[in-house]
């Protein structure tokens, strides 16, 4: 059983919501069929009700067994406006501003999931990412303790040394360009969450450079380096080490040579990558050189799950990242 289809077992077994504010696009409400007849949660569907009847009945949807919300007639319209004003009241936003925020569906589904009324948000498909993390960071907020939203993709290897479907969570590859120590010491407690809850594996967290314990001098070592030791300092359970080249990362034996000392002795399944470019480039050769999955972006460090799309994604893209958004909650 590979790693996305345990993933969407236990997402049944939480019974849970989400909530899809594009519920007028063709693939979404294809999404929904599925997301149904696999029973990985309820839906709601956001947006204009004839329009979405009309797509159910192309797509064979049936509505019975879907919320389906337009938020120009929802009856806690008015709460939400008066609550997103009193959110944003240190921004001095009129009650005309936050009416507009909260016609817009991705910031009235971010706000059903600060209630509690859905699970997750899934957004993306025809959203931009921008869109959809400012309607989350703004109505949902970040998690305590965690100073930056980052995102992290679930590389699954077909083949790595004698383990198949080897799994490994990259981070950031696709929100943070320039994370300060501070950030990316946020973002590997916020990749230890997702392991935790994601997978139920204990996170063996590597920040990655390119010396290994001091072998080379330079402010992007530095860097690295005090990320892990900030990291160590707020999480000194959580198995963790750096800085490492990346071999000595998930190499035992090179390990055994460059970090004799390590807690993780190259079997880190965490690689925390020191800024954009690294983590995006490594995704993807990985992803091609080594023909592995790439699940993601799963989205990371809200208070409550809100995920984003590739708007090329297809209903199954959707159906997966809403099996993950699920577990995102713990």
């Amino acid at each position: 059983m590979n790693a996305l289809t345990r993933i969407k077992d236990r997402a049944k077994a939480k019974k849970r919501r989400v909530v899809l504010p594009e519920g007028t696009e063709p693939r979404v409400v294809r999404a929904a069929k599925k997301i149904l007849s696999e029973e990985i949660a309820a839906v709601t569907l956001l947006g204009d009700e004839q329009e979405i009847e009309k797509l159910a009945k192309e797509h064979g949807l049936n509505l019975n067994k879907v919320e389906v919300i337009n938020p120009n007639h929802a009856p806690e319209f008015n709460e939400f406006v008066a609550e997103f004003m009193e959110i944003r009241k240190k921004r001095n936003i009129t009650e005309e501003q936050a009416k507009t925020a909260m016609l817009n569906t991705l910031f009235f589904g971010a706000m059903l999931v600060r209630h509690d009324r859905a699970d997750a948000s899934i957004a993306g498909s025809v959203n931009t990412t921008g869109d959809v993390l400012r309607a989350a960071i703004q109505v949902i907020g970040l998690k305590e303790g965690i100073n930056s939203v980052s995102s992290c993709f679930m590389m699954t290897v077909p083949k790595y040394r004698d383990e198949f479907d080897k799994v490994y969570l990259y981070a950031d590859c696709a929100v943070l360009p320039n994370p300060t120590a501070e950030q990316l010491a946020s973002i590997a407690a916020s990749t230890a969450d997702t392991m935790k809850n994601l997978l139920g594996e204990e996170p063996r967290v590597a920040f990655l450079s390119f010396s290994t314990k001091g072998s080379a001098s330079h402010s992007d070592v530095t860097k690295v380096k005090t990320a892990y030791e900030l990291f160590k300092k707020d999480y000194p359970d959580i198995r963790a080490d750096g800085e490492l080249q990346v071999d000595a990362a998930i190499v035992p034996e090179v390990a055994k040579s460059k970090a004799p000392d390590g807690q993780i002795g190259g079997d880190a399944n965490i690689l925390i990558f020191p800024d954009l470019d690294a983590g995006n480039i490594a995704y993807k050769l990985t992803q091609r050189l080594a023909n592995a999955t790439a699940t993601g972006p799963i989205i990371q460090g809200l208070a409550a799950p809100a995920n984003d799309l590739s708007r090329g994604c297809s209903a199954e893209d959707i159906l997966d990242v809403t099996a993950i958004a699920m577990l995102m909650k713990g």
